[in-house]
């Protein structure tokens, strides 16, 4: 745990958290490799888990009828998942490893009653992963736009 503990503390995302939450985070979390596309998640599937990417690049993908588009790449000290954190707990978009990637993967349902146990800490995680959920959503947004704009790219100009 030790190990884990000290990759967590390098980690921007956590920066501002109390020790005893970065030891709450290390104790959830897992070394864990994924072979260049490999699907971490797909939209509208249970969301129990999230990864913090060490190495590598992630793909973050709407589903269309036509297939998936891609929104948004994510690299190393970023975060993959943000839907264990709220009920029915499904996902929001597909992720697709783009290379081979190095994370750490979190199991949400020990986080979640961790949250609910100490609030503090259900606070601040909730803090930091609101956060998250605006970045996403206005990538996601800004990606409609170019799409379905005037001679965007889906209007074959």
């Amino acid at each position: 745990m030790k190990e884990l503990l000290a990759i967590i503390e390098e980690q921007p995302f956590f920066e501002d958290m109390e020790p005893a939450h970065k030891r709450l985070l290390a104790a959830c979390a897992a070394e864990r490799s994924y072979e260049a596309d490999t699907r971490l998640m797909r939209d509208h599937e249970p969301a129990e888990t999230f990864w913090l990417i060490r190495s590598g690049q992630v793909a973050l993908e709407s589903p269309l009828r036509e297939g998936t588009v891609p929104f948004q790449t994510l690299g190393p000290g970023e975060i993959v998942g943000w839907s264990w954190l709220l009920p029915p707990y499904r996902a929001s978009y597909d992720a697709r490893a783009v290379t081979d990637i190095h994370t750490l993967r979190f199991d949400a349902g020990v986080l979640r009653d961790r949250m609910e146990a100490d609030p503090a800490f259900g606070y601040r995680l909730m803090k930091h992963f609101a956060a998250l959920i605006v970045q996403r959503l206005q990538a996601a947004r800004l990606q409609g736009l170019d799409i379905y704009q005037p001679g965007g790219p889906g209007h074959g100009a």
